[in-house]
């Protein structure tokens, strides 16, 4: 009898540094490399080359992701670098002039071809299978669906467009055969990521795609309605509050996508606004706000702010502080501003000091730590759903998240009594207690 032997695959290894639109971006190059025979090594040892998915949007994520590179050619020696900060070849060159390669943000063909490169692939019937809905790096009831690249904002503090060039639409129908493939493998919740979400389809006139003996426009809201009607959690990430994000009130009415909104607001005064060349009506977002509300009361917004920004004075964030104590925000992050090289604020004058972007900082997280603990705790009583991630079998306790939070960034919600749950499980909870950031409750 004649046996087959299987040729051994090459193996690749991935670190996957930055935001989720990175994780997605590995996530493809994973599924491709998977698609044609390669294997997924978990360690430097066993792998034929290392791919390194690098972030350089702030000088602190680029030195974690030259850190990554030096880690891994210690340890590997044969390594590809690609993603925001191939933008910067010269830079990573002049480090380790011993890289393989070096490619741009989601140039898939291009770190496909360095990796052939590096490790020829070994054709084969046989072990050139890939998982239909592709490989993950995120839990296999949660997936990130990006549904644009780049950005057509100019933001002072920003090179993300640089990074990743203007906004550039995907079609919609192709989005809903991926979120379809991903909810049959297993998917309870889809995270809609971009750069800017309510600015989807604006580079295509929103043009309408065949969908299902209907038609859909490449438009936030069209979008958002028909992956509503998939059955999984809808979130919505990156929403800037354009006057259209209004329309997508009524769906969250109908439950077709989670009352939830991650608006990057980045400050309130508008004369940092204005200096941040962004958007600067506040008083108009805090109306917004209100009528967001009162349509749908358990609305949960989360945003970020940055302090420190140049010409920032004690009274813009005396300012910052009052607005924020009115929109009453759920979930709030704040970052001390970093200069970026290649951003115009780098350059700007009356850079503010350490210290004092320190105490301003401390001053933001103290006042929304207060008003998150006040928001959770009135919800000790009462019953929500909630998307169970982990379990512990053996003290029987949970951790999972409501409708109001968000994987990595947001709060979590902590079950006890419940053992015989498993990942992926939506149950409703009886909410016993909350501190600043988590619920504490029971299934019901």
């Amino acid at each position: 009898m004649n046996v087959t032997t299987l040729p051994k695959p090459p193996r690749v290894g991935l670190v996957s540094l930055g935001c989720p639109k990175n994780l997605v971006d590995s996530e493809r190059i994973m599924t491709k490399l998977r698609a044609e025979g390669y294997d997924m090594s978990p360690d430097y040892a066993g792998a034929d080359v290392v791919l390194v998915n690098t972030c350089g949007f702030l000088d602190s994520a680029k030195e974690e992701s030259l850190e990554a590179i030096g880690e891994a050619i210690a340890e590997n020696g044969r390594v590809v670098v690609t993603g925001c900060m191939g933008k910067e070849a010269e830079v990573i060159r002049e480090r380790f002039p011993n890289v393989l390669a070096i490619t741009g943000a989601h140039q898939y063909e291009e770190v496909v071809a360095a990796v052939h490169e590096a490790a020829p692939p070994i054709p084969s019937p046989f072990i050139d299978l890939v998982p239909e809905a592709g490989l993950k790096l995120t839990p296999r009831h949660y997936s990130y669906l990006k549904i644009s690249e780049g950005c057509n904002h100019r933001c002072a503090f920003c090179i993300i467009p640089h990074l990743r060039g203007d906004l550039v639409s995907r079609r919609p129908d192709a989005i809903l055969r991926e979120a379809e493939k991903l909810i049959a493998a297993g998917t309870r919740e889809l995270l809609v990521i971009s750069q800017d979400t309510s600015a989807y389809g604006v580079d295509i006139r929103h043009k309408a795609w065949p969908w299902k003996g209907e038609e859909v426009r490449a438009h936030m809201t069209d979008l958002s309605r028909e992956l509503g009607k998939l059955g999984a959690w809808v979130r919505l990430h990156y929403v800037y509050p354009y006057p259209h994000v209004d329309n997508i009130m009524p769906l969250m009415a109908e439950g077709l996508v989670l009352p939830y909104l991650d608006i990057p607001f980045q400050h309130a005064s508008p004369s940092v606004l204005r200096a941040m060349r962004r958007p600067a009506n506040d008083a108009k977002v805090l109306q917004r706000i209100r009528s967001w509300r009162e349509q749908v009361p358990d609305l949960a917004i989360r945003s970020s702010f940055v302090v420190g920004f140049p010409g920032e004075t004690d009274e813009d964030v005396a300012y910052l502080l009052a607005w924020l104590e009115e929109a009453q925000l759920d979930r709030v992050g704040a970052f001390k501003f970093e200069p970026v090289e290649g951003a115009p604020a780098t350059s700007m004058d009356d850079q503010v000091p350490e210290d004092i972007k320190q105490e301003r900082f401390e001053k933001v997280m103290a006042l929304s730590a207060r008003i998150s603990a006040e928001k959770l705790q009135r919800k000790v009583g009462s019953m929500i759903d909630v998307l169970i991630d982990a379990v512990d079998e053996e003290t029987g306790g949970a951790t999972g998240r409501s409708k109001a939070d968000a994987p990595e960034i947001d709060g979590e919600v902590h079950l006890r009594d419940a053992g015989e749950l498993k990942p992926g499980d939506i149950v409703s909870v009886q909410v016993e207690d909350a501190d600043e950031h988590d619920l504490f409750g029971v299934p019901a």
